[in-house]
C-alpha cells in the first residue's frame, strides 16, 4: 500500500467516524466565542509551498499580527481551546489536509516560514522533501512544548535555539527511516500519549 493511500483511507475513515464529535466541537467553539470555527494559518509544505493549514479555533480572534509561539496559560485561549488544546483535539480538522493531500498523517510537522527560514540548508532540503504530518515523534515528545516555554526566561530563544533544532533531528531521522509501520506505529504511540 503507498503512503497515499494510507493516508486517504485513515483519514477519510476518521472524518466518517468522527463527525459527530467535530461537529460538537464546531457547535461548542461558536457558543463560546466570537468567531470562525476554524483557524487558518500559512505553513510551509512539501517542496517548500505554502498552504493553509486547518486548526479548530482555541482562541479569540486576533484584530493584529498574530504571535506564533503560544507559551503556557496565553490569556488569548478560550475556555473550549484549553480543553481541545489538552487532548490535540485542535489538530483532527488536519485530516481535511490530509484528504486534500497537503499533508500526510505522519510526518514533520509543519512551520510558519519564519522559523523554516531557520532551517540550515542541508536540513531544510531533506525535512521539505516529505508532506508534513499532523503527527510525529517529535509531537509526542513535545506534547507540552507550551508549558516548556513558560518556563523559559526568553519562550523565542528557547524555541530557536533548543527546541526546534531537537525537532529537526527528529525529522530528518523520520525522512531516512519512513516506513508504513512506523508511521502506524507512531499514530498509535500519538493516541497513547492522549489517552494517558
Amino acid at each position: 500500500m503507498s503512503k497515499r493511500l494510507f493516508d486517504l483511507v485513515l483519514a477519510g475513515v476518521g472524518l466518517v467516524v468522527l463527525a459527530p464529535v467535530f461537529a460538537a466541537i464546531a457547535l461548542w467553539i461558536k457558543l463560546d466565542s466570537p468567531g470562525p470555527v476554524f483557524f487558518r494559518q500559512v505553513r510551509i509544505g512539501q517542496h517548500g509551498k505554502p498552504f493553509r493549514i486547518h486548526k479548530f479555533r482555541t482562541m479569540v480572534p486576533s484584530s493584529g499580527t498574530p504571535l506564533q509561539l503560544t507559551v503556557g496559560e496565553d490569556s488569548r485561549i478560550t475556555r473550549s481551546g484549553r480543553f481541545l488544546r489538552r487532548l490535540k483535539l485542535d489538530e483532527l480538522a488536519q485530516l481535511v489536509d490530509v484528504v486534500q493531500g497537503s499533508m500526510s498523517l505522519v510526518g514533520p510537522r509543519p512551520e510558519v516560514p519564519k522559523y523554516v527560514s531557520l532551517y540550515p540548508d542541508d536540513v531544510r532540503a531533506i525535512v521539505l522533501s516529505v508532506k508534513p504530518g499532523i503527527t510525529d515523534s517529535a509531537s509526542i515528545r513535545y506534547r507540552n512544548e507550551s508549558e516548556i516555554l513558560a518556563r523559559a526566561a526568553d519562550p523565542e530563544r528557547e524555541y530557536t535555539q533548543t527546541i526546534l533544532p531537537a525537532k529537526l533531528q527528529h525529522y530528518v531521522q523520520y525522512v531516512k527511516t519512513r516506513t508504513l509501520a512506523g508511521d502506524l506505529g507512531i499514530i498509535l504511540q500519538t493516541l497513547g500519549a492522549i489517552l494517558r
